[in-house]
C-alpha cells in the first residue's frame, strides 16, 4: 500500500539552549505524555520534543494527539498510521482496513475534518535530522538501512519509503545492522519492544503504550536518560488534569 508521499528530510540545528527528547509511538495515549512531560520538567521555551510518529489509532485520544502538531515545541515524523489516515482521506484505501488497525475512532468524523487532518499530516517529513557531526541524531518511524549521506540525499525509492514507514527487518533479525555503518544514532518506533533497545544504529523506543502491559517511553537524545509510564498509572495520579505546555 503506497500513498503519494511528500518525500522530505527536515533538518534542525542542535539545541544549544535546552534539551531534546524523543517520544515513542503515542497511539492516542495523551495522558501518559502529560505525566512524562511533568516528570522530565519539560520547558517549552528551551526544550524540544521529537516524535517517531504514530500519533493516532488504538488509544482513546487520537484527536488530542493530532493537536500536538500545532505546538511549536513538538516535531513529528510521519508514521504508518498517519499514512493510512491520509490514504483513507484521499480515497486510496477502504476505511474498514484502517479500522482493523485502530482507526475506529474516526468513524464519526466528518469527511472534511478527516481531509483537513490528512492535509496537515502530508506536510510531515519522513525523517528529521538534528544537529551535525558527533552531535547529530536522526528521527524516523520504522527503519532505514543506509548512511547519513543516503538520508541527506532525500531521494527515496518507493521501497525505501515503505521501509521508513513499515519496515521491521532489523527488529525481526532479518536486516543487517552492518548496512547502517555511517548512520548516526537514529531513534525509531513502529515495532513495540518490552524495553528500549538498540539494534545497529537504531534505538527502538516504542514500548507499546496502548496495549496491556505496555507503556509510553520518552528518552533524552544522546543520553541514557529514559522515562516510562503506563496509561493507567498516569491517570491514577491525575495526569488527565495536567495542562500541556
Amino acid at each position: 500500500m503506497d500513498s503519494t508521499l511528500v518525500t522530505v528530510v527536515e533538518h534542525h540545528p542542535f539545541n544549544r539552549a535546552g534539551r531534546d527528547f524523543v517520544i515513542g509511538d503515542l497511539h492516542g495515549c495523551l495522558d501518559a505524555l502529560r505525566f512524562l512531560l511533568r516528570e522530565i520538567e519539560f520547558d517549552p521555551s528551551r526544550d524540544r520534543l521529537f516524535s517517531v510518529g504514530d500519533l493516532v489509532d488504538r488509544g482513546s485520544q487520537s484527536e488530542e494527539a493530532l493537536a500536538l502538531l500545532d505546538k511549536p515545541w513538538f516535531h513529528a515524523v510521519l508514521g504508518n498510521h498517519e499514512d493510512t489516515l491520509c490514504a483513507v482521506a484521499e480515497g486510496k484505501l477502504k476505511k474498514q482496513w484502517w479500522y482493523g488497525i485502530g482507526g475506529l475512532w474516526s468513524a464519526h468524523l466528518p469527511a472534511e475534518k478527516l481531509q483537513s487532518y490528512a492535509q496537515r499530516l502530508r506536510a510531515l517529513p519522513l525523517v528529521r535530522v538534528i544537529g551535525s557531526g558527533n552531535e547529530r541524531f536522526n528521527v524516523l518511524h520504522a527503519e532505514f538501512l543506509g548512511t547519513d549521506a543516503d538520508l541527506d540525499a532525500d531521494d527515496f525509492s518507493v521501497e525505501t519509503r515503505q521501509q521508513l514507514l513499515w519496515g521491521r527487518s532489523l527488529a525481526m533479525g532479518t536486516g543487517d545492522p552492518m548496512s547502517q555503518l555511517g548512520l548516526s544514532l537514529t531513534y525509531c518506533g513502529h515495532t513495540p519492544m518490552r524495553e528500549v533497545q538498540q539494534i545497529g544504529a537504531q534505538v527502538f523506543i516504542d514500548t507499546g503504550a496502548f496495549g496491556p502491559g505496555g507503556k509510553l517511553t520518552i528518552v533524552e537524545a544522546h543520553t541514557t536518560n529514559r522515562w516510562s509510564v503506563t496509561v493507567d498509572v498516569a491517570r491514577s495520579v491525575g495526569a488527565a488534569a495536567l495542562a500541556l505546555p
